[in-house]
């Protein structure tokens, strides 16, 4: 057995009950910004994914240069900060999500900085307390990842580590090493939200990791419609959608709505029909 599915297997959490109980399709990963467009509404979006059928959400956190991430995000970003959200607020956003909902994961996915701000050993405390279940850190890599992964081991969080079309055979060990809770296969290179990635690429790539890995792998990046995540749900252990969230958001909070979390709840139904249809249909 490799050893991060000896560590996954260690650990009986959310996440990995939550993708042994939908084994057979593949999981709904959503993608918000923390505290978008304000820290008071979105608990209710938070919900809203829930009720849509997400299956594990991941929660940006706030931070004023996400490089790695498109304008929509980087929108989001900007709307949350100005807003007034910050991490420790956030935490607490999430202590009130879980308050209500014990079972649904969370992961928190951003930069490095807010982390070596708060402190390393009192984030990953706080991260635990509040009820997260792992980090995913864009700018974070294996070879710099030693003064936190082992403060998020102590606390039991997953440190969720990213793939991309440039991993080859010689960088993909290191990528898996000390990686735990998924994998999550960025499907294009460049900024979120923009190019998508041809669906024979995704199953080779797909292929090619999932004969490395016993982790679950995630495809995203670029996942903005129902029938491109049905496309990648018939390869991929799990789907993620980020960038078309997030401008419904932006999109419904300039029309002062008010009612985001429905908003959000109907749009994620369309997705979460589509992912879980998908290899029904191929079946058939």
């Amino acid at each position: 057995m490799s050893s991060e599915a000896a560590t996954q297997g260690a650990i009986s959490d959310r996440l990995a009950r939550r993708f042994e109980a939908v084994a057979g399709r593949a999981a709904l990963v959503t993608f918000v910004c923390g505290g978008d467009p304000t820290p008071d509404i979105t608990p209710s979006i938070l919900h809203g994914l829930v009720r849509g059928g997400a299956d594990i959400i991941e929660i940006g956190m706030p931070f004023t240069d996400p490089m790695a991430d498109g304008p929509a995000i980087q929108a989001g970003n900007i709307r949350a900060l100005g807003a007034g959200i910050s991490l420790r607020r956030l935490l607490a956003i999430v202590a009130e999500f879980r308050g209500i909902d014990a079972e649904t994961p969370l992961i928190l996915m951003g930069y490095v900085n807010p982390i070596l701000a708060f402190g390393v050993d009192a984030f990953a405390a706080a991260a635990k307390a509040a009820g997260l279940d792992g980090v995913i850190i864009v700018d974070l890599p294996p070879e710099e990842a030693d003064e936190v992964r082992p403060a998020l081991s102590a606390e039991g969080l997953h440190l969720v580590r990213l793939a991309t079309p440039t991993t080859d055979a010689a960088r993909l060990p290191a990528v898996l090493q000390g990686a735990s809770g998924f994998l999550y296969y960025v499907a294009v290179a460049g900024i979120t939200g923009q190019n998508s990635a041809e669906a024979t690429d995704i199953a080779d790539a797909v292929a090619r990791l999932q004969a490395a890995t016993a982790l679950p792998v995630a495809v995203g990046f670029g996942v903005k419609t129902p029938e491109q995540a049905a496309a990648i749900a018939r390869h991929a252990d799990a789907v993620v959608v980020g960038s078309a969230i997030v401008q419904l958001v932006g999109e419904a909070h300039a029309r002062l709505s008010n009612d985001i979390g429905g908003e959000v709840e109907r749009f994620v139904g369309t997705l979460a029909e589509a992912v879980r249809s998908a290899r029904v249909k191929e079946v058939a």
